[in-house]
Formats: C-alpha cells, sequence, structure tokens
C-alpha cells in the first residue's frame, strides 16, 4: 500500500479502485485464501449435499478488544456456533466489514489474524465478502457481518423438542463473556485470569454428534445468557424446566461482579457456552464426552423439564426456596457482541 495509507484505513479503501484493491489482497485474501475466495467472482460457487443450515449475524462489541478475544474471534465464533447448535458442520461463511475511516491497519490485520485462526478450528471458509468504508464518527472502528452456511448431520434438533424428563446441561461456566466485556469497559481490575468464554464449539458438538447421542435441543447462551435460552425453550415446547442454583457453574469472579453490579450471572451473555437438551438416560455420556475438552471440564446437569408450569423456569435456590427466572429485561450490557 501508498506509504500515505499503510497506517490507517482511508476513505479512497473502499473506493472499489486500486487502494481497495490492495487492501483486500494484502489483508482479506491473505489470511482467508482459498479457491472459492480467490476466485474473485460476483458470487461464491458453493457445493451443498442434503439438508443445510443457514444463519447470519452482525458484531459491534465495544471494546473491540477484550481479554479472551476480539470482535474477529467473535465473528467467526459466533457464527459457526450458531450452524453447530442445529448441528450442522460449519463450511463457508461470507464475511463483511464496516470500517472507519482511520482505523488502524495493523489493528485490521489483527482482527483477520483472529478470524483465520478461529476458521481453523472448525475447517471452515470465508468464501465471498465485502468491504466499505465510512467517514471517520460514521461507525465505532469496525462493524462485521458475517453468514454461514453448514451441513446438517443430525436432525431433529429443535427449541419445540423439549421432552418431560429431559436433562438440562449446561457446557461451562456461566457470564464470562458479559463480565469480561464490563470489566475491560470499566476499567477493573481484578486479582484474577478471568477472560470471556469466546471460542468456536463445533469440535465439542461433533463429538456429541459422533456419538449418536439423542440430542433433543441445543443453544449457545449469547445475549440474555442461561435466562434467556431457559425461558426461549420452555415457551416453545410449552414445558416447565426447574433447575438448581447451586448446580448452575459460576466463577468467583463473575460472581463478585454480579454483587457489585446487581446483575445475575443468568442473564449475562457468553461466547462460547452452550445448554442441552437430552434424555435423562443419555446425560451421563454427554457429560463424560464434554467433560473431556479443556473449557468444559465443569460441565454439569442443572436441572430437567417436566409438565408443570407450562412455559416457565422455575429456580430452586440453596436454601429451597423457589422463584422464577425470566427473561432479562433492559439493556444490562451494550455493544457485548
Amino acid at each position: 500500500m501508498p506509504d500515505a495509507h499503510n497506517k490507517t484505513v482511508q476513505l479512497s479503501h473502499g473506493g472499489g479502485g486500486k487502494e481497495m484493491d490492495q487492501l483486500i489482497k494484502k489483508i482479506f485474501f491473505q489470511a482467508f485464501e482459498n479457491p472459492t475466495l480467490c476466485a474473485e467472482e460476483d458470487a461464491a460457487k458453493l457445493c451443498l449435499n442434503g439438508s443445510v443450515a443457514f444463519t447470519t449475524d452482525s458484531f459491534t462489541v465495544s471494546p473491540l478488544f477484550f481479554d479472551g478475544g476480539d470482535i474477529g474471534k467473535l465473528a467467526v465464533a459466533g457464527t459457526v456456533n450458531d450452524l453447530a447448535m442445529m448441528a450442522a458442520k460449519p463450511q463457508y461463511l461470507s464475511c463483511s466489514f464496516i470500517i472507519e475511516e482511520g482505523f488502524a491497519i495493523k489493528d485490521l490485520q489483527t482482527i483477520v489474524s483472529s478470524m483465520a485462526k478461529e476458521l481453523a478450528i472448525s475447517n471452515a471458509q470465508i468464501v465471498c465478502g465485502d468491504t466499505k468504508v465510512v467517514p471517520k464518527g460514521c461507525a465505532d472502528g469496525v462493524f462485521i457481518n458475517t453468514t454461514g452456511v453448514g451441513h446438517i448431520l443430525q436432525s431433529d434438533i429443535s427449541v419445540k423438542n423439549l421432552q418431560a424428563g429431559d436433562a438440562i446441561i449446561v457446557s461451562r461456566d456461566v457470564g464470562r463473556h458479559g463480565s469480561t466485556i464490563l470489566m475491560t469497559r470499566e476499567g477493573l481490575t481484578l486479582d484474577s485470569n478471568l477472560t470471556s468464554d469466546c471460542t468456536t464449539l463445533w469440535p465439542i458438538v461433533q463429538a456429541l454428534i459422533d456419538a449418536k447421542l439423542p440430542i433433543h435441543a441445543m443453544r449457545d447462551a449469547t445475549r440474555g445468557g442461561l435466562s434467556a435460552v431457559l425461558n426461549e425453550w420452555a415457551k416453545a415446547s410449552n414445558v416447565g424446566i426447574e433447575i438448581e442454583e447451586s448446580l448452575i457453574p459460576v466463577a468467583d469472579e463473575v460472581k463478585g461482579l454480579c454483587e457489585l453490579f446487581g446483575f445475575e450471572p443468568y442473564d449475562l451473555a457468553n461466547e462460547g457456552t452452550f445448554i442441552v437438551a437430552i434424555p435423562q438416560q443419555a446425560a451421563a455420556a454427554a457429560l463424560s464426552i464434554m467433560q473431556q475438552f479443556e473449557h468444559s471440564q465443569n460441565a454439569a446437569v442443572i436441572g430437567c423439564v417436566n409438565e408443570h408450569r407450562q412455559g416457565k423456569v422455575v429456580l430452586t435456590t440453596p436454601w429451597g426456596s423457589q422463584r422464577y427466572l425470566d427473561l432479562p429485561q433492559g439493556e444490562l450490557l451494550p455493544r457485548i457482541c
């Protein structure tokens, strides 16, 4: 790139000319290189067989860089995880960038490198994309939109498939992403190693699928956290869900932040934590598989599905009292993903 343009993104980088071509070739193509992308057609030619899952998402996290990841890692993991929750092997992603004029080239390279590294975990490919540069003040650094397509390996996994007697399993401790973003944004420092749980979930999901377990539902607990997932399931399947508060894994640092700010860890966002509904007789096998993975060693059965209080989630406290675990209300934390 010319000297005048080698440190920050300029409006000319979105103008469709030489500067844009250089930006795309030297940053995006270099990181995401594959034959489909490098063909440079107006649309990618894909080979799809059988049933496919299709998802899209936009990412506007603030700050762009946080302990455990950045907006690039978040974009790839988030899209791949949405496919994984439908038991779909991630195959192809599109990726569009909206970049603010003046954004540092080195930061853009860091974000793109994070995306390439995360793609390698699931062997998915970015096969098409778009780049827009907007005037300074019209965006907050960079926004990313991704769309994903994957081949469904196990059908009949749905929010409407929960059945009485199903065990509810959480893959790891909850609330990490929201808590990490809060710490970074507020400049809080704790004597701990709290990081976001942001990661690609496909390897662990693939292991569950390969074991041919009768999974009824899966959902990654992103915005709205555990509370949102369980309430959506209870309403969609018209069942009741009971969970034991003492069984839900929560890191001490997350508990402390929630006490400080008056939040519930079950409402906070996660970006590498998912919930599984599975028949009780298969729960032990599922836990055994999940706990073999580094970040899921504290996976736990936290409750079950029943036919009472349909559409409601009931939380039993360590003291034996019960309360409804409702959908989160209001905006807990802005710009978490």
